[in-house]
């Protein structure tokens, strides 16, 4: 599939104006697993984001708020997340979608439906058209709604038998972000996340570095400067050996896949008793 995440960079961000608010809606990969912070939190693709649009704004240090005291710099700007790890698409568009639509920022990123369509029986067609409808509902009452494909699994070990299944969802994605005017955060064209260091260590989330790959490309989406490529090619490293690469499918297996299968066997999720890290609208 082409990246033309690019063709239309300026006419985005000319067309919206300056993005001084942003929601972050969705599941894991939005709420950050595998890219974890200093105090435990999660921090993710969607919080690097914040602060590249945060970036964008003019900077206010030196100048004072209405009360007389000092401003500091970014702050008009005010970001929240309200994804949760493990969500379905029908649980997003009940929980999360309502608030979105009562803060009302700028822009919202909008990510769901991957966990529905990993589980086996499920139809990508049934799964779009839910998801359109949440599109539809969301693009009446904020600025921008900014829709996120999913990514192309064939070096993820995991998911690759997956991969026609996510590539149909992906292209409903598109046409619903064509119908609907929304801009396209495209993971399935982003090829750096094929290399393994891209993924955290249970194979489904990224790795910090993937996370911040993503990022940068949602920022180029709407036409922002970036400090780096999220293309860039990954320093070389050396051949792994079969051994090592055996040992390592065993310790996956144990520490993740056997309590992943666990938690489904018992019908429990990983975002059971989880809120939302950042459920206002607040400065960074």
């Amino acid at each position: 599939m082409a990246d033309d995440s690019r063709k239309n960079q300026r006419g985005v961000n000319n067309r919206h104006g300056a993005i001084g608010s942003y929601a972050a809606i969705g599941d894991s990969f939005t709420e950050g697993v595998g890219d974890p912070g200093p105090d435990g939190t999660f921090v993710g693709w969607a919080d690097r984001f914040a602060v590249l649009l945060a970036d964008q704004l003019p900077d206010l240090d030196a100048a004072t708020n209405t009360d007389g005291s000092a401003g500091s710099a970014h702050g008009n700007f005010r970001y929240a997340n309200l994804a949760v790890r493990g969500r379905l698409l029908d649980q997003i568009v009940e929980e999360q979608v309502p608030r979105a639509k009562e803060l009302a920022p700028d822009l919202v990123s909008f990510c769901a439906g991957g966990n529905d369509i990993i589980r086996p029986g499920t139809d990508p067609d049934d799964v779009a058209e839910r998801f359109e409808r949440a599109v539809a509902d969301l693009t009446r009452s904020v600025g921008t709604v900014m829709v996120t494909t999913g990514f192309d699994t064939r070096g993820v070990p995991v998911l690759r038998h997956m991969r026609g299944k996510i590539a149909t969802y992906t292209a409903h994605v598109r046409s619903i972000a064509d119908r609907y005017d929304c801009p396209v955060l495209d993971l399935w064209s982003l090829r750096s996340v094929q290399d393994r260091r891209a993924w955290d260590d249970d194979r489904l989330h990224l790795s910090p570095e993937g996370h911040t790959r993503v990022a940068l490309r949602a920022a180029q989406v709407l036409g922002l400067d970036v400090p780096t490529d999220p293309d860039q090619e990954w320093p070389p490293q050396a051949q792994r050996g079969t051994l090592e690469v055996r040992r390592d499918d065993i310790h996956w297996a144990r520490e993740y896949l056997v309590p992943w299968i666990g938690r489904r066997l018992r019908g429990e999720s990983s975002g059971d008793h989880v809120e939302a890290k950042r459920p206002d609208l607040l400065p960074l």
